[in-house]
């Protein structure tokens, strides 16, 4: 097992010192190591394509509040602050699951783009992904908030990345259901805050932990089956517009606050830690905590 954090430190501060001309060169090489995380996608993906629409970083304006942004990431020693939360991570989850064989794993961390306003307020200025086992994403603008939560941010990730590594449960785009990721979400902040506390909730998640209307209108869509629906159950409305989904009537981060009910639930009724139900399946959380919960 090898964790590799990328020196995108070094990538980054390349692609923005290079003429405008070279930029798309460096930022692709810098890339490369990641290609396969979009193993999901349909047919060829184009890596400046995906850094573009995934709100990474311009390389063609706003170059010097980049710079700050870097600079700021520098500054808070983000990668070695995420390679020492993730090996504690690991150490801590072989102890509740000493049987896991942990993937190599290959950490990517960007800046985001300061001018999108759906990255900067809609989404905290944050996108993390983790669901592609062997890759972790992390793209994200240095405000107090996403740096004080580095740490967490970055084992949420890995709790995706274990629970479908080989042996755990297994991902098929086609036939996964809502409920499925709900459930993973839950379970990513509950290990995140088991590692660190309330930092380990995901930030577009809070402001709807207690509303029953939005707990029960995600779980009215638990079952409608496909990776395709996620953004609109998960995310909620405002990312579906975004990204080419459906509405379902859902606030942003919806999904995120659902889980969380449903995963503190069933840990609340087995006694078992978050880092013990990594692989226990979703519908076993679901039906003990809609169980539970009445």
């Amino acid at each position: 097992m090898t964790i590799t954090i990328l020196d995108t430190a070094s990538g980054m501060r390349a692609v923005l010192d290079a003429s405008e001309a070279e930029r798309p060169a460096r930022l692709r090489a810098m890339l490369e190591p990641v290609a396969d995380m979009y193993r999901y996608f349909p047919g060829e993906v184009d890596l400046l394509s995906m850094h573009s629409m995934g709100s990474g970083f311009p390389i063609g304006r706003s170059r010097d509040r980049v710079v700050d942004g870097l600079d700021r990431l520098v500054a808070a020693d983000a990668w070695g602050r995420i390679s020492r939360a993730l090996d504690a991570a690991i150490a801590t989850q072989l102890d509740a699951v000493p049987t896991l064989v942990v993937p190599d794993i290959t950490v990517l961390l960007v800046l985001g783009d300061p001018d999108d306003t759906y990255f900067m307020e809609s989404i905290r200025g944050f996108i993390g992904n983790g669901s592609a086992t062997g890759f972790i994403s992390l793209i994200l603008w240095p405000t107090e908030e996403n740096l004080a939560r580095l740490e967490a941010s970055a084992v949420h990730e890995l709790n995706h990345n274990l629970r479908y590594a080989p042996g755990g449960v297994v991902w098929d785009p086609a036939t996964v259901v809502v409920g499925e990721q709900v459930v993973s979400e839950g379970l990513a902040d509950a290990f995140a805050r088991q590692m660190y506390g309330p930092s380990g909730y995901t930030p577009i998640g809070v402001a709807h932990l207690d509303d029953d209307a939005v707990f029960d209108r995600v779980v009215g869509g638990l079952d409608v089956r496909g990776m395709q629906h996620f953004v609109s159950w998960v995310h909620g409305d405002e990312a579906a517009l975004r990204y080419g989904g459906e509405p379902v009537g859902l606030p942003m981060g919806a999904g995120y606050a659902a889980g969380n009910r449903l995963v503190d639930a069933y840990l609340s009724v087995t006694g078992a830690t978050a880092a013990e139900a990594l692989h226990v399946p979703s519908a076993t959380i679901i039906e003990v905590a809609l169980r539970e919960l009445g």
